[in-house]
């Protein structure tokens, strides 16, 4: 059974939910990507979600596009992130998502040369934001074949028999996007409770939840009908504060993914 699978079975066997971080590989520093994921499983993390820097990222707010710029700015490759995520992956448990955008896959040989090297790095699944559905085919085969997951994303406009057709054909888990719009930081948890429960009658599959979850509250908000939360532009823009203010970005990543784990407690 692929990792993915692997995990959410055993959450749901033990009535737990899954804390799902997102990091863009080289921020903040390059190098940081092993030390970061360490520290991220540490605090709680199941999953993990890998951004491949690119330099027009699709539906990103202005926190995640600087640092993906950035890490550009730094050298920061495919290649290199291949070559991270291999150094550190058999000291790691949790499972890592490649988010990458469709103008990174060709650059790597196409769908069949991008999953080679992902399921060679030790990733566990693919998340491919730019993809339009009905064109996934080769790229959803590719990753079946190399028993790796792919999700794909269902948005709050998604029409009703588009959303079933995407929830058929993802594998690990569906990336219900909690709000329209870019990434960022929200004040107000988002209502997903109606969402998740349509979803619900779609698939069997295990339901994530991404876009502008930035405390605790919010997870909890999330979890209570879903089976994971995402977390994204928070945990960047933390990471790029603590650099910035001359702190361990490590330690402090690792301590607010901690208090954000907290969120998957007291659900009863």
């Amino acid at each position: 059974m692929p990792r993915i699978d692997d995990i959410f079975a055993a959450l749901k066997k033990d009535n737990r939910k899954a804390l799902m971080p997102f990091i863009c590989a080289g921020h903040p520093r390059p190098g940081d990507t092993a030390l970061l994921l360490q520290a991220l499983e540490r605090a709680g993390a199941s999953v993990i979600e890998v951004g491949f820097p690119f330099s027009d990222p699709i539906a990103d707010g202005e926190v995640v596009a600087q640092a993906m710029h950035k890490a550009l700015e730094k050298g920061i490759t495919p290649a290199k992130v291949f070559d991270e995520v291999r150094s550190i992956r058999e000291w790691l448990n949790v499972g890592l998502v490649a988010m990458v955008s469709m103008s990174i896959v060709h650059r790597c040989g196409g769908p069949t040369g991008f999953v080679r090297e992902a399921k060679a790095a030790g990733f566990d699944g693919l998340i491919v934001p730019d993809l339009p559905f009905e064109e996934a085919g080769e790229m959803m085969q590719e990753a079946a074949h190399a028993g790796l997951s792919m999700s794909l994303l269902i948005s709050p406009s998604t029409p009703v028999k588009r959303a079933e057709q995407i929830a058929a054909a993802c594998t690990g888990f569906v990336y219900l996007l909690a709000r329209t719009g870019i990434t960022g930081e929200r004040e107000s948890p988002p209502d997903v409770a109606a969402r998740v429960q349509r979803l619900r009658q779609m698939t069997p599959l295990p339901i994530a939840v991404g876009f502008g979850i930035s405390t605790s509250d919010h997870v909890r908000a999330v979890v209570r009908h879903a089976d994971a939360a995402i977390v994204g532009s928070a945990l960047v823009n933390r990471l790029s504060h603590a650099l910035a203010a001359g702190k361990d970005a490590i330690s402090e990543a690792e301590g607010f993914v901690a208090d954000l784990a907290r969120g998957l407690t007291g659900l009863g």
